[in-house]
């Protein structure tokens, strides 16, 4: 992974954590995320006329992804309805770039170096510990929260290894993204309308800005690293990303107002040796 693509990824990480903060702190999570998935694709479709459309064997990559990221949007809400976000969004995270290992591995035979493995250890170590023992109320991190923080972290694997792929098989990363974004919302648009009926569509008129802006950032993130993946081993690009948690730590003690602990701080330092020995991995 050269200088430029690690510090690209990092940049992602940020991005990242703040909108999923965003996102936490709305009143209606489920118009909030689909709001800024709305952004987003509105954001793509005016990329559209400048990139080319995917070829047939890339398709079935982008639907699968469809599949996968509302599968995603789905757990991460019920996440953050049953835990706390210093603790459910770690723990989604944190087993997120093993399972990534390991389906790389399996379905693509790219396996890792011994450094990077050590750093992707190191990584969802850190943010695991940070998710059990991070947090100041843990008596209220209750099962149903676990269950769904591990459901998202399959469908990130999920995603992650099909966007790689697909992202890599496309022409390029840019117009790979740019569809997909665009299907993406067009399909949670339709799910807002079953779920929520018609009169959802002018509540979620009403906060178009902060769509836009959720959704920008959240694009740009993704597309960071789905060009990252084309550049260097997914696996190693995907536990990098969750980088993600130091800047969530910073954004729950300064904006969330919730306590930096030992426990924080000691995880903090395995994640930042995960970071190192991916670097030099």
């Amino acid at each position: 992974m050269t200088p430029f693509v690690f510090l690209a990824v990092l940049s992602a990480a940020a991005m990242h954590a703040i909108w999923n903060a965003l996102v936490k702190v709305h009143l209606d999570r489920f118009l909030s995320i689909t709001l800024m998935t709305l952004g987003m694709g509105f954001a793509a479709l005016l990329a559209l006329p400048f990139v080319e459309v995917p070829k047939a064997e890339v398709w079935p990559f982008i639907l699968a992804s469809v599949i996968f990221h509302m599968g995603y949007r789905t757990f991460l809400i019920g996440a953050y309805k049953a835990g706390d976000f210093a603790q459910t969004y770690p723990l989604a995270r944190g087993t997120a770039p093993l399972l990534s290992a390991m389906g790389a591995i399996v379905m693509l035979g790219e396996v890792p170096a011994p450094l990077a493995i050590l750093g992707i250890v190191l990584l969802s170590a850190g943010t695991l510990v940070m998710s059990f023992r991070g947090g100041v109320h843990l008596e209220r991190f209750n099962l149903r929260a676990v269950g769904f923080a591990l459901g998202t972290s399959i469908f990130i694997a999920s995603y992650t290894l099909s966007d790689g792929s697909g992202a890599r098989l496309a022409a390029t990363a840019t117009s790979y993204a740019a569809w997909l974004f665009v299907c993406d919302a067009a399909w949670a648009l339709v799910l807002c309308v079953v779920f929520r009926g018609p009169q959802s569509l002018p509540v979620l008129a009403r906060d178009w800005k902060a769509g836009l802006f959720t959704g920008v950032l959240s694009g740009a993130a993704y597309w960071i690293v789905m060009w990252a993946m084309t550049k260097a081993p997914i696996a190693s690009v995907a536990s990098l990303r969750e980088t993600s948690i130091l800047f969530a730590m910073l954004i729950s003690v300064l904006a969330l107002g919730e306590k930096m602990t030992a426990w924080r701080a000691a995880a903090a330092l395995g994640i930042v040796a995960g970071v190192v020995a991916l670097r030099l991995g």
